[in-house]
């Protein structure tokens, strides 16, 4: 048996087949049976909240995860069967940046600002530790990163700025987040916690708030449906932090696939780990992968 594997996934166009490009038939079905393995341990990595999350898996049939980053990086659970355990060690990580403040005290500091720009999103869509906006896909983004953080900053507020862009919807989304509640720190917090490296993890993503952990030393795969513009991002943020090595663009061709979405996923996997491929090849039966009781298609639950 190989040693502990880690796969963070972000969902929307990465794992799900929800973008403009065609999903390959099979991709979805040889990503279940890898992260069925004993082995392999699974985190959904999300701008979704818990709920959304919750659909996304019933409706698009997903392995159930071990864990869940949730909200941009804002929220991390365990999951066991049907039972989401927030992690409070993750909260008091973030807290701290923003004097024990929470989002509902951020946002007065905005609409201090009266910024046309900025539209609050909906309710659920916010949480304590992430105030999220919309805006319009012409607006100055650079410039409005610029003026909202130094604003912050006056207020000794440590913030994190992250923009990505809703392709369904054709509206830009900002979140506003605690300094360390992003994606990558939180990846890097359960590699840390849970007893995993670089050498043992893998994170998959698409788009604008992917950047930080495509360009950090995580071994990272971009799905080819992933924009030229996030595509570009990417590899030149990756290029100035010299992780060029660690970084992964899905090419397509890969077991006769796309690239797209899972397919893509897999095919990155595969670049870093060339003894997965004979996993994803064949069915569970044939390879002898689950143990007695296990199901396809479910991430098993870790002892902690």
């Amino acid at each position: 048996m190989m040693q502990r594997l880690l796969i963070c996934t972000d969902l929307d166009r990465t794992l799900l087949p929800n973008g403009k490009q065609a999903e390959s038939p099979t991709a979805r079905e040889r990503f279940a049976r890898l992260v069925s393995r004993p082995d392999v341990f699974l985190a959904y990595v999300s701008g979704r909240h818990r709920d959304s999350v919750a659909t996304a898996i019933e409706r698009y049939q997903l392995p159930v995860p071990n864990w869940v980053v949730g909200d941009v990086g804002s929220t991390l659970y365990h999951v066991q069967a049907d039972r989401w355990e927030p992690s409070h060690l993750w909260e008091q990580e973030i807290a701290g940046d923003w004097r024990g403040l929470i989002a509902a005290d951020i946002q007065p500091f905005l609409d201090a600002l009266s910024l046309p720009e900025l539209t609050p999103q909906e309710a659920e869509k916010q949480n304590r530790y992430k105030l999220s906006y919309y805006v319009p896909v012409d607006a100055d983004i650079e410039a409005l990163q610029h003026r909202i953080s130094a604003h912050l900053a006056e207020q000794t507020i440590a913030a994190s700025l992250i923009y990505s862009i809703d392709e369904a919807l054709e509206i830009g989304l900002l979140d506003i987040l605690p300094a360390r509640a992003t994606k990558l720190h939180a990846v890097e917090f359960l590699m840390r916690h849970q007893g995993f490296d670089y050498a043992n993890t893998v994170f998959a993503g698409d788009s604008g708030n992917d950047l930080p952990v495509l360009a950090s030393a995580v071994p990272s795969v971009l799905v080819a449906n992933a924009t030229q513009d996030v595509i570009d991002q990417a590899r030149r943020q990756a290029q100035q932090q010299a992780t060029l090595d660690r970084f992964y663009l899905a090419q397509g061709n890969f077991l006769g696939m796309n690239g797209h979405y899972s397919a893509g996923i897999l095919e990155g996997i595969a670049h870093y780990h060339p003894q997965t491929k004979p996993w994803m090849e064949s069915g569970w039966m044939e390879s002898g992968w689950m143990e007695s009781g296990e199901q396809a298609g479910s991430a098993h639950t870790p002892q902690d």
